[in-house]
């Protein structure tokens, strides 16, 4: 009978066994398995005010998965990287002046040195393969727009837009990590916005608010978490 490489370490490993209980054997107790005392039983969630009724809806609206198609925007071959994304934001300025209104005149000025419109990053936000667009606009009082858009059966959308305090942006495999200013002084917003295929949008899948250390600049506003 043929032997197979996985059965010729048992005689080694039975032998090596038997030589340590034969070394063992007039050891007594030193070296052996001590109690650690009784072990804590585990404590499952509580559920508190179990005769609250459920929420029938959201107290605020962050505007997460929300979705807007860019109309007047032409994408050559579906590649983002061909169009301007000036363009883009003066596109989505024009057709919600509203929400827009503390950049759209400066937005409006664009190209210029003081244009708030800072260069697009592309990356595949989505998982489907192309590249997509996350593009950082510069508000009032420190705050910025972060926007992400893709293009998708033939259309340019928009994907994310979140306004907040913005201390810097990081990009974490296909993942928008934000840091923003808290109201708290010493500590700050982390938020992980990632792709949901279910909304078709970026979601704030984790909010934190973390200690650094820092104090606040004193002329830096309450954040709007938007």
């Amino acid at each position: 009978m043929t032997t197979g490489p996985g059965r010729l370490g048992r005689p080694v490993l039975a032998v090596s066994a038997a030589v340590l209980l034969g070394v063992c054997a007039g050891c007594g107790d030193q070296g052996g398995l001590e109690s650690a005392g009784p072990t804590p039983t585990a404590v499952g969630p509580e559920r508190l005010w179990p005769t609250l009724p459920p929420a029938t809806r959201a107290a605020d609206d962050y505007g997460a998965g929300e979705t807007a198609v860019v109309k007047g925007v032409k994408v050559p071959g579906g590649k983002l990287r061909a169009v301007d994304p000036v363009t883009i934001v003066r596109a989505r300025v024009a057709a919600a002046p509203d929400d827009y209104k503390d950049i759209a005149d400066d937005v409006a000025d664009c190209p210029s040195k003081d244009c708030p419109v800072l260069g697009g990053y592309y990356r595949d936000l989505t998982g489907d393969g192309p590249d997509d667009l996350l593009v950082a606009v510069r508000a009032p009082h420190r705050q910025a727009y972060l926007q992400a858009y893709t293009y998708r059966d033939g259309k340019l959308t928009q994907i994310m837009d979140d306004k907040d305090a913005v201390i810097n942006v990081h990009l974490a495999g296909r993942n928008i990590v934000v840091r923003a200013a808290a109201d708290l002084s010493g500590y700050e917003y982390r938020t992980s916005w990632s792709y949901d295929t279910h909304q078709k949008a970026m979601l704030p899948t984790r909010d934190e608010i973390l200690r650094t250390g820092a104090k606040r600049t004193p002329d830096v506003p309450s954040p709007s978490r938007s």
